[in-house]
């Protein structure tokens, strides 16, 4: 059995070769060409899109993670925490702890411009103590200093919409909290000692650091203390939840995943449609792919009657047509992989050249038109923050990418060899 399965298939490469050989010139190899082609730029695409997709998501994913959610939040009440803080301090998986409190605030600057924020009342020596933190918090004006009462911290763009500068007073004047709150007042006034910038424009826009001390005076006594549990690896967070309630369950837990569900997959969708979209690209492929193998098939009519002749199986004749349909999908999506890699990798160079390309393409054509204009031609500021992005690669949607190119150029040639003895020998014979 194994002999012959081997025989059918040495066959089968054998005869596919001979057309290979045979069909290196004429229209034939041209559409195979374009094929391979075709499924090459789609795949080299794809991987290229995608991985600066998942950097620019990630990014974003990275300083929610970092400065809003964490991976794990856990809140209970204030007398629960007594022995977590121990207990998260000998879990080997658990990266950080901040314990803290927020409550939303609507916030005046000293020029009279408000703005909606989030008020988080951290540790004073957070920035010092979370690398994550300090990473992701860019502050690019005053410092990080929450020793001082009454000190706050701001976004840069909840700085430009209020008007604040560093050392300039804000005021909460609306504050959520408890019973024991005012919810308006003038009297929460606080001195601006620094200005952040992260890489998510609405943290930039609506958050606010103050000292946990601060927090425990103004928010009230009804405001939960919650800790935020940083892992070092961040799909570990069911099993440490399990963890964590399983020593105690009066406190209660929330995922990173369940936090952030509606944005996550808001970027799910986003994604999802562009891959659909550039998927296209291998739908027109297989069409071309099908139309030329139909040809091929019709013009190999007199070599297929020939084979039926002389013994050769239907099946195995089709698998001849089949094998020059995956040899051409082999043909491009593997060049196509290198490439799509290797842009990936060099994005940063890619977006560079882009600039520069596109800046002097554009100061050529104001130079012939309009010279003197050409003083106000300026580089493409997004070329500069795309080449920023740090691409994400992941091996299995390399892989995935690349079967599917494969399997377009496959399912194409199925489709077209299915008709491949509908004339009979004797027909084919006597029109030759």
């Amino acid at each position: 059995m194994n002999l012959t399965i081997k025989s059918s298939l040495s066959w089968i490469f054998f005869v596919s070769r001979r057309f290979a050989k045979v069909d290196r010139k004429g229209s034939s190899a041209v559409t195979r060409l374009l094929a391979s082609l075709g499924i090459c730029f789609g795949v080299m695409t794809l991987i290229t899109v995608i991985s600066v997709m998942n950097g620019f998501q990630h990014s974003f994913i990275d300083v929610i993670m970092e400065i809003s959610s964490y991976h794990i939040r856990v809140e209970g009440g204030n007398k629960d925490f007594e022995d977590f803080e121990d207990f998260a301090a000998s879990e080997k998986s658990i990266r950080s702890l901040t314990p803290f409190y927020e409550a939303q605030s609507l916030v005046l600057g000293s020029s009279g411009k408000e703005a909606a924020a989030m008020i988080k009342a951290l540790p004073p020596t957070v920035y010092n103590d979370d690398a994550g933190f300090k990473k992701n918090v860019d502050i690019f004006s005053g410092a990080f200093d929450l020793d001082s009462p009454n000190s706050i911290v701001i976004g840069s763009e909840l700085a430009r919409r209020t008007g604040s500068r560093v050392g300039g007073q804000i005021s909460l004047y609306a504050l959520s909290g408890g019973n024991d709150v005012d919810l308006f007042s003038s009297e929460r006034l606080f001195t601006v000692t620094g200005i952040f910038h992260t890489g998510y424009a609405e943290i930039n826009a609506s958050f606010a650091f103050i000292g946990i001390e601060d927090g425990q005076k103004y928010f009230g006594s009804d405001a939960k203390l919650i800790y935020g549990v940083k892992l070092f690896d961040e799909n570990d967070d069911s099993r440490e939840i399990s963890r964590i309630q399983e020593k105690f369950p009066q406190i209660k837990c929330e995922s990173w995943k369940n936090y952030n569900r509606s944005f996550f997959g808001a970027l799910r969708v986003e994604k999802n449609m562009l891959m659909f979209l550039v998927f296209l690209i291998f739908v027109v492929v297989a069409i071309n792919i099908f139309n030329g193998m139909r040809r091929m098939v019709f013009e190999r009519r007199e070599e297929i009657s020939l084979l039926t002749a002389f013994g050769g199986r239907p099946a195995s004749i089709k698998s001849i047509f089949i094998m020059q349909g995956l040899l051409t999908g082999i043909s491009g999506a593997i060049p196509g992989v290198i490439l799509g890699l290797f842009l990936s990798i060099n994005m940063e160079t890619v977006f560079i050249l882009l600039s520069k390309l596109s800046y002097y393409a554009s100061l050529f054509a104001v130079m012939l038109v309009n010279p003197e204009n050409g003083d106000f031609v300026r580089e493409n500021p997004m070329f500069l923050l795309y080449a920023g992005i740090p691409p994400k690669i992941f091996l299995g949607e390399v892989v995935m990418i690349a079967l599917f190119g494969i399997f377009s150029s496959l399912l194409a040639s199925l489709l077209a060899s299915r008709g491949i003895l509908k004339m009979t020998v004797a027909e084919v014979l006597r029109d030759e």
